[in-house]
């Protein structure tokens, strides 16, 4: 069972990520922009008001809609969607749902998705893990 803390500590040990000072999010710096990789997700609790961060959810950048929808059908137990995300590669994650083992690789996929394509072969010359 993973927590909070697991995701910060995975994803602040790969090159270059940053953590949002105001949210809880991280992203990557590729050609002058920050690209998010992990963030909390903001649920709709309320209709026509703003989202609130759900710590217990995180959403997590995947390749593209193939790897989103093999997510999906894996575990409906930690993965999930929601309109919002439609059409967007993205996968939300119940963070006590899944082992940290399991968030470090989706995490580590998700920074590979955003990082620099340079960035990434020297984390992989390097051994390729945070």
């Amino acid at each position: 069972m993973a927590e909070q803390s697991d995701v910060r500590r995975i994803a602040l040990a790969l090159p270059e990520a940053t953590e949002s000072e105001d949210g809880f999010a991280f992203s990557v710096r590729n050609k002058g922009k920050e690209k998010g990789f992990v963030w909390v997700w903001q649920e709709r609790i309320t209709p026509e008001k703003p989202r609130v961060p759900n710590p217990a959810v995180i959403a997590v950048r995947v390749a593209n809609e193939s790897q989103k929808q093999l997510l999906l059908a894996a575990d409906d137990e930690k993965f999930f969607t929601e309109a919002h995300y439609n059409g967007f590669p993205a996968v939300l994650v119940r963070v006590a749902a899944i082992d940290a083992g399991e968030l470090e690789e989706l995490i580590v996929d998700a920074w590979r998705c955003l990082a620099p394509k340079a960035l990434v072969a020297e984390f992989d010359r390097n051994g390729g893990a945070p």
